[in-house]
């Protein structure tokens, strides 16, 4: 019963969308109404507005942090089983990319799986970011460089002391990862991926964009 309550919260703090949660707050369209229709940090960013991506980023990186951190805290102390810590990573990720308050349509959890690595170990959180740097840095991709992240993460964590089953959990939400960015993946193999920072033209963002995000 107490493994199910801390998956359940991990869950439900998941699927706290902070695109749409800033987006509301700070009057800004409904990030699923533009761009690529994602929500998440990303795409607010097209609004032009940098303080709220920000804190888009920071809230979706940071209920990952929480539900973990709040797993390993309490869990023990409730009688959770010693998986808890791995399970409650899946479910808070699983929450942003399924979210039951929108319809379980959610965002690609890049910044929410950052969350996770930074709980579970904050060396393994700064070694995922810094391989997502690098890539993105080399490449000028965001896409490519949240798949090589996500893939390289439960690499490291082989290398780490992590909870039990924390492996096999990363291993897990690399896969969904690479799933959830399939779409930008086939536009980077065609060359119609934009690069950070490059403009989109007039009429292209809900088009190529969307498609991307929705194939």
């Amino acid at each position: 019963m107490a493994d199910a309550a801390f998956i359940l919260v991990a869950y439900l703090i998941g699927s706290l969308s902070f695109a749409v949660i800033v987006s509301r707050a700070l009057g800004l369209p409904d990030p699923r109404s533009y761009g690529s229709g994602n929500p998440g940090a990303t795409n607010v960013l097209r609004t032009g507005r940098k303080l709220a991506a920000l804190l888009t980023l920071a809230g979706d990186g940071g209920k990952g942090w929480l539900a973990v951190f709040l797993a390993a805290r309490y869990a023990p102390e409730y009688g959770a089983g010693g998986t808890a810590v791995a399970t409650c990573s899946v479910a808070v990720f699983l929450g942003h990319v399924f979210p039951v308050f929108l319809a379980f349509k959610g965002g690609k959890g890049v910044a929410t799986a950052g969350g996770v690595l930074l709980a579970l170990d904050p060396w393994l959180g700064l070694a995922g970011l810094a391989t997502w740097a690098a890539v993105a840095l080399i490449s000028r991709y965001a896409s490519l460089a949240s798949v090589v992240a996500a893939v390289f993460a439960p690499v490291y964590a082989l290398f780490m002391s992590l909870p039990q089953g924390a492996v096999p959990a990363l291993v897990f939400i690399g896969a969904v990862s690479v799933w959830r960015h399939r779409g930008n993946m086939r536009s980077l193999a065609g060359g119609r991926e934009r690069k950070i920072g490059e403009k989109e033209s007039p009429g292209a963002a809900a088009g190529d964009s969307a498609s991307a995000e929705k194939s």
